[in-house]
């Protein structure tokens, strides 16, 4: 029987478009540990780190942060868990995004505003609108004292 192949760091970072500093900061978190290290000190990976690596990868895509990468790696290896956990994770992060989005949402919506008074451009800045308005809405927080500052 063949052994299982073993990856240094580099070739683990080439295998699963990964740097070297980020698998190293992974494994800093916990999120991912060299099953052996040679002699000279050098980490070595299983092809179980391949697979761990692009879990990471995919769930960092979806929107999910180191610790809630750590939550559902803890539930994927949990006896106890079941999909029903997995999924309010998920929901979760769905739920975080959508807040995300509107308030995203809401600051273009600003801009947009903020854009379109400023009709003149050749303006000097001492009557430029956008700057104008900025100035006149944090005044009106502060007088209301709601600014966070």
């Amino acid at each position: 029987m063949k052994a299982p192949a073993l990856h240094t760091i580099g070739k683990l970072a080439l295998a699963t478009d990964v740097t070297s500093d980020a698998i190293r900061y992974y494994e800093k978190e916990g999120l991912l540990t060299p099953i052996t290290k040679t002699g000279a000190g050098y980490r070595l990976y299983n092809e179980d780190a391949v697979r761990r690596l692009r879990f990471i990868k995919q769930a960092q895509h979806c929107g999910f942060s180191l610790a809630e990468i750590r939550e559902l790696l803890t539930l994927k290896n949990s006896d106890a868990a079941c999909c029903k956990d997995v999924r309010s994770v998920a929901i979760d992060k769905k739920l975080q995004l959508a807040h995300k989005i509107k308030a995203l949402q809401i600051m273009s919506q600003a801009l947009t505003e903020l854009i379109t008074i400023c009709n003149d451009e050749a303006r000097p800045l001492d009557e430029c609108p956008i700057l104008a308005a900025l100035e006149t809405s944090m005044a009106d927080k502060r007088k209301k004292g709601t600014s966070h500052d």
